[in-house]
């Protein structure tokens, strides 16, 4: 049996940022049986335009779409931008669902989680995504959820018991029965 392929979309486009830095987590710790990948080149996907889909999509979306296509399942780890999810997150799940009904994302687990700053620790962009990924195509595993809050100066990533329960979380959807 091959491994389960989980590739992560991370909704911070900072290099350092402590949701980057989970997803790196994540897949060092990987569970074994699962093969955690971190989507690249999200920020050179333009914004979304049906004039630049279909036979003139940019290279960059191209390889987008090949990557979710070829995962077993999707894990977004964002932070919360606003009140909700950052545009990258949104741009990507716009991308991946192009065609409509028939776009990369369609029939995917899909599992959305994260940290940021704040008592609430990002869950109203992680209910955001949840929906437009929902509306997008993808198979929402709904009872994984993980908005971790943390207070400024405090590194979630150096909580082993933090990156655990985002480990965990991974676990989980890895072994998520697909729905037909």
């Amino acid at each position: 049996m091959s491994d389960t392929r989980v590739l992560v979309l991370v909704g911070s486009l900072r290099a350092d940022s402590y949701n980057r830095r989970l997803a790196e987590a994540i897949a060092e710790q990987a569970p074994v049986g699962t093969d955690v990948v971190i989507a690249d080149g999200l920020a050179e996907i333009p914004f979304y335009n049906e004039d630049q889909d279909g036979e003139n999509a940019p290279a960059a979306v191209v390889k987008f779409r090949e990557q979710v296509a070829a995962a077993d399942r999707l894990l977004v780890v964002t932070p919360e931008y606003n009140g909700t999810m950052p545009a990258v997150i949104n741009n990507a799940l716009d991308w991946a669902s192009r065609p409509f009904g028939v776009g990369a994302i369609v029939g995917k687990p899909l599992a959305v989680v994260g940290t940021a700053v704040g008592q609430y620790g990002g869950k109203w962009a992680h209910d955001d995504t949840r929906r437009s990924a929902k509306v997008a195509g993808a198979q929402v595993v709904e009872d994984i959820e993980l908005s971790h809050a943390y207070a400024w100066g405090n590194d979630p990533v150096a909580d082993v018991a933090t990156v655990e329960a985002f480990v965990n979380a991974v676990a989980k959807l890895a072994a998520y029965e697909t729905v037909a």
